[in-house]
């Protein structure tokens, strides 16, 4: 199982679409730093903000506005939030 975060910058419209981003809820948060935990995977869309993420044992990968980012399950990490993120989420 990879551990590997995932991120897609701009994917279009079309892309958009077709996984149904604009009906998933919406997470918002300030800026802050945190560790978490992905019991499930969970893919997101960047509407606002600035975060980097650092999985365990692994390099920071920024991302924000504008990126489609996939985090794999069981997957244990910190988020900084550099700029306050509003994303569209869907845990599977």
């Amino acid at each position: 199982m990879s551990m590997a975060i995932h991120k897609e910058s701009q994917p279009g419209a079309e892309r958009l679409a077709e996984l149904g981003v604009m009906s998933w809820p919406i997470w918002s948060k300030e800026v802050s730093s945190f560790p978490w935990f992905y019991d499930s995977r969970e893919t997101c869309y960047f509407l606002e903000g600035e975060v980097s993420v650092t999985p365990e044992g692994g390099a920071p990968l920024r991302m924000g506005k504008g990126d489609l980012v996939i985090f794999p399950a069981g997957m244990r990490c910190t988020w900084e939030i550099h700029r306050p993120v509003r994303k569209h989420y869907l845990f599977d």
